[in-house]
């Protein structure tokens, strides 16, 4: 067994000094912390939308989709707080396949993960500073969150990693809402225990530093899901799997008891198209049930430019080069949809 150490990386700090953030995109930031910390909090009525393609594999259409969003973001203003995915990690079930911009910044050529470090930090500063958009990211490599620390307002854990020590720790430290994933297996109870690490406090080893985390009171859940027995894609979205979340939620001892509702994954059974139906079915059952709608605190869309997905060898402008993702057009009219439900 053997390992061949390429290059050493730079440090994030080194990184961020390199591609600074102004003090106008660190108050937009601010602000937008504030406005989603309260959803949370429940203290505000908004309605959270984490939305974007299933990875971001080049800037340009990634930042076509951003621009759209920012039109409709303001039109909708008062009843949703829409957060773009740049989703520049890809976890691989069988370790093959794209991995993210991360890894490889130009799907056409071989990984270069220095590149890749500066792409997807480029990536996010734009999104802040030319479209006003604080994003979300997927902690796929909790070393590597302080990359973007500077610059993310969301955070999620996956399915395959929210049993893992290391991102229950890290999330506990971040200081922005991470969403805890339920696992593929769909054992709400290990969710909730990633949920009740992340609240507390913790002192541990991160990036060759002892260092000690406050607990982050906005750790909450994600149902996206799970495979049966049989290999079979499950759903836990309807009326029920959330009452029962909240049961569970209520015996749990958890601060600001949230949920945010994954319509792709195995909740669609990766049926793109069945994210429009799954949104609406929670949109329901969120008016059905007061103590649904308080808990259920946004919905998380897989939505590029172009309708489904293409190999990566592909070259479609904003078309999906992993899962499939809605197109615009029906991305447009959901997010107005949901608006008129809020």
């Amino acid at each position: 067994m053997k390992m061949n150490f390429k290059r050493k990386l730079p440090v994030p700090l080194d990184v961020k000094t390199s591609f600074p953030v102004s003090e106008q995109m660190a108050a937009v930031k601010a602000e937008r912390d504030e406005e989603i910390n309260s959803v949370f909090e429940g203290k505000s009525e908004k309605f959270i939308l984490v939305i974007g393609p299933c990875s971001a594999d080049l800037r340009e259409p990634v930042l076509e989709y951003i621009s759209r969003l920012r039109k409709i973001a303001d039109d909708v203003k008062d009843k949703l707080i829409i957060i773009p995915r740049i989703y520049t990690n890809k976890p691989r079930t069988s370790g093959q396949g794209y991995m993210g911009m991360l890894h490889q910044p130009d799907p056409d050529e071989k990984p270069d993960i220095f590149k890749g470090i500066v792409a997807l930090r480029d990536l996010h500063m734009t999104a802040l500073r030319d479209y006003g958009f604080s994003c979300a990211d997927e902690m796929l490599y909790p070393e590597n969150h302080r990359y973007l620390s500077d610059l993310l307002s969301y955070v999620s854990v996956g399915a395959r990693s929210v049993e893992n020590q290391q991102h229950r720790l890290t999330a506990s430290g971040v200081g922005i809402p991470v969403g805890m994933k339920n696992p593929t297996s769909g054992d709400l109870s290990v969710m909730m225990n990633a949920i009740k690490s992340a609240q507390l406090s913790h002192t541990f080893l991160y990036r060759g530093w002892e260092v000690e985390s406050e607990g982050n009171p906005y750790a909450h859940s994600i149902l996206r899901g799970y495979i049966g027995r049989n290999g079979e894609s499950v759903s836990n979205y309807h009326y029920d799997d959330l009452a029962k979340l909240n049961e569970t939620y209520s015996v749990s001892g958890l601060v600001n008891p949230s949920v945010i509702v994954d319509t792709n994954h195995n909740n669609s059974g990766k049926n793109y198209l069945a994210q429009t139906d799954i949104a609406l079915d929670v949109m329901e059952s969120r008016k059905r049930n007061e103590d649904i709608r308080k808990l259920v605190k946004g919905l998380m869309v897989e939505s590029y430019l172009e309708d489904g997905a293409q190999d990566i060898s592909g070259h479609v402008f904003g078309k999906s080069i992993t899962d499939p993702c809605l197109g615009w057009e029906k991305t447009e009219k959901l997010v107005f949809t949901i608006a008129d439900k809020i």
